[in-house]
């Protein structure tokens, strides 16, 4: 079976870019491989001011496991929380 690139990988091997410090979203949902450097990322988030929302989830695809954490900021700078 041949693989299909669907867009450009990044540095953390998203599809997506993730946010620039301008671009604070109330809430991530981060995904990966269950390695360090997915660790390394949840760990950065909640550095920035992120927390831990509800539980890990963890999917074992062919070759790997592949892990969600979702996170959450409380409020914005010059907003009030929306969640």
């Amino acid at each position: 079976m041949d693989r299909v690139a669907l867009g450009p990988q990044y540095a953390d091997g998203m599809d997506t870019p993730p946010p620039t410090n301008t671009e604070r979203l109330p809430y991530r949902l981060l995904t990966g491989t269950d390695d360090r450097a997915f660790c390394q990322r949840v760990s950065a988030a909640l550095a920035e001011g992120y927390r831990l929302y509800g539980s890990p989830a963890i999917s074992f695809g062919a070759d790997r496991v592949l892990t969600a954490q979702a996170v959450v900021l409380d409020e914005l700078p010059g907003q009030e929380a929306t969640l």
